[in-house]
């Protein structure tokens, strides 16, 4: 089993990280969480990875995506991983093939 390729770093009973774990769960992705200190200033892990204190933040490894704010997270994976993203890929598909 290889590991997911979208890490979520958030905070325990973060309002703002449930709702990007209710899309990650919606969409059917794995994803590994990483709960991170709850004082801002020692979120030091997350200021790396993202260039930011702030959480919820996102990696995802297959994209090379890194984001953080809950309302771009939902758009980019609703974007990347919903069906919008399916009926597109489809399109683009269609298109290449001389379709659509």
């Amino acid at each position: 089993m290889t590991d997911p390729s979208i890490t979520l770093y958030r905070l325990q009973a973060c309002p703002y990280c449930e709702r990007v774990v209710r899309v990650l769960d919606r969409l059917g992705l794995d994803y590994r969480s990483r709960y991170v200190e709850p004082m801002h200033s020692e979120r030091n892990v997350v200021k790396r990875v993202s260039g930011t204190r702030s959480v919820p933040a996102i990696v995802d490894e297959a994209t090379g995506v890194t984001m953080s704010e809950s309302a771009n997270i939902v758009a980019y994976l609703e974007r990347t991983y919903g069906d919008a993203g399916a009926e597109e890929d489809a399109d683009d598909a269609a298109s290449a093939a001389g379709g659509v």
